[in-house]
């Protein structure tokens, strides 16, 4: 077997409105389907256009998990939001225009990277790939991490 691509996220949320625009209005990242599943809960899906989903909410109530306790489990996940340094620039203007809590930003040499939590404190890298070094240089991933400074 050979993993061809990584497809689709599926998160649990506490409430889908709330995270719908966050993903949708403060990210900008297209809806494509919604379905209610029982009478006070739903699901909503996201695409870029590059696959039939990419990501999936599902609503199942409860309170947001502590974005701060380190567990097993998923610690954040990926999303290319520009192609340069500079497109990123942009899209952290508008995370502060949205009063989007920025928690931190690295120089991953190959990418540069915003970090936040959703609303349910699921991590987000939001990145640009900077550079395409790893193309021929597989442990250009691994560069150490150097601090980075959009402002």
């Amino acid at each position: 077997m050979k993993i061809l691509e990584l497809g689709h996220v599926v998160l649990y949320v506490t409430n889908l409105e709330r995270s719908v625009h966050f993903y949708r209005d403060v990210l900008g990242f297209p809806v494509v389907g919604e379905m209610k599943l029982g009478m006070k809960s739903g699901a909503v899906a996201f695409s870029t256009g590059r696959t039939h989903h990419e990501m999936l909410l599902i609503e199942i109530g409860g309170e947001p998990r502590s974005p701060y306790k380190l567990e097993p489990g998923l610690y954040h996940i990926g999303l290319k939001v520009a192609n340069s340094h500079d497109e990123l620039k942009s899209v952290y203007e508008e995370l502060k225009a949205n009063n989007v809590p920025i928690i931190g930003m690295s120089d991953h040499s190959v990418t540069h990277s915003i970090y936040i939590h959703d609303p349910d404190g699921n991590e987000l890298e939001l990145y640009a790939d900077v550079s395409d070094e790893w193309k021929t240089n597989p442990s250009a991933v691994m560069a150490p991490i150097k601090p980075l400074n959009l402002d």
